[in-house]
């Protein structure tokens, strides 16, 4: 069933309302500069300022960010499956098929990102705000994202096949050629999407709250998934 209405609270109108995403919190501590000369497997990085940074083509697999900030760093190739982004704040980064396959990101800030080819298959997302930014061919099959928000950002064929989605909203985003195949959705906000294009897997999209006029938008697209044909 695709919901359509107003607000984020009970109402007595008798609708039901779809629960608004916790953005994160983050306020960083004092930061030291990092002068390692690179990542390690399973690293600790606490309390860190990485700035301008090429971290291209490095194994940072299983590695620990806490209170940490990424500026303007490089993450071309970047090894950082199973990785873990605690209470961060990411700005700017830039690059192409970085791996962060089943990492972890709790209370993170990822902001004004251009990525493209991004491997966050079975990652875990909670508390995460993505502002801003284009992130091309998003993989996030599998993963679990609860209380996330894109905004103002621009997913160019985002893949969540097979993904669970609980308080996840789009506000300002433009969505093109998105793919829910197999997702589950719980409170899926996606009524101030920009701009909303669901290439596969439109009937997903129980659980989620959508306008009257995206659901005009997609009705040629849920009446092929329904096997309706529409002649005048």
């Amino acid at each position: 069933m695709v919901r359509a209405g107003r607000g984020s609270g009970g109402g007595g109108d008798g609708r039901t309302r779809v629960k608004a995403a916790r953005r994160p919190e983050v306020r960083l501590p004092g930061l030291a500069e990092f002068e390692g000369g690179g990542l390690e497997p399973d690293g600790d990085y606490d309390c860190l300022e990485f700035r301008e940074v090429d971290l291209g083509g490095q194994d940072g697999s299983g590695a620990r960010f806490m209170d940490c900030a990424l500026k303007g760093c490089v993450l071309d190739g970047a090894g950082l499956g199973h990785a873990r982004f605690l209470d961060s704040v990411l700005s700017a980064p830039r690059g192409v098929g970085t791996d962060l396959s089943e990492a972890t990101l709790r209370d993170v800030e990822l902001r004004d990102a251009r990525l493209g080819g991004v491997q966050l298959h079975g990652a875990a997302l909670e508390r995460v705000l993505v502002r801003g930014g284009k992130i091309d061919y998003l993989n996030l099959r599998g993963a679990r994202l609860r209380d996330v928000v894109f905004e103002n950002c621009v997913l160019v064929e985002p893949d969540f096949g097979g993904a669970t989605l609980e308080r996840v909203a789009f506000p300002g985003c433009v969505l093109k050629g998105a793919d829910l195949t197999g997702a589950t959705l719980t409170d899926v906000d996606l009524r101030e999407a920009a701009a909303l294009d669901i290439a596969r897997g439109v009937d997903r999209l129980a659980g989620a709250v959508i306008g009257t006029g995206q659901l005009l938008d997609l009705a040629p697209v849920l009446a092929g998934a329904l096997g309706i044909r529409v002649e005048d």
